[in-house]
């Protein structure tokens, strides 16, 4: 998969801003972070990139919510620089191009895909 740069991530959340989900993106519409929905086909979204990649220095654990957000609030911020963001895949709907953020929580017994909307506005850079 593609590295993605910061910029880069700016620009496609950008340009799928105004797209609303459609019928085949709908079940992955979700403002904050949600388990990949069971009944919902992966076929539907196709890989933009990604902004680390398995040979890359460990990312920190560290979460980023100044205003006091929690990591599944619907405003909690998109702070690239730190988790869960900076462990993310960029994806899109092939269909209506909507973006989406996608990565694996993995946890002592268990492994969670989840997948959030791609908000330009909730963007922090690094």
């Amino acid at each position: 998969m593609e590295r993605l740069s910061a910029e880069d991530v700016i620009r496609i959340a950008r340009q799928c801003a105004a797209a609303l989900p459609c019928d085949d993106c709908t079940a992955f519409a979700s403002p904050g972070w949600e388990s990949f929905p069971a009944a919902a086909s992966e076929l539907a979204l196709q890989p933009l990139g990604t902004l680390w990649l398995p040979d890359d220095p460990e990312p920190t654990l560290e979460e980023h919510h100044p205003a006091g957000t929690r990591y599944w609030s619907p405003e909690a911020p998109i702070a690239l620089a730190f988790h869960p963001a900076n462990r993310c895949s960029v994806w899109a709907c092939r269909t209506c191009g909507r973006a989406f953020l996608r990565y694996t929580e993995y946890g002592g017994y268990y492994e969670d895909r989840r997948i959030r909307e791609l908000n330009p506005v909730l963007l922090v850079l690094p």
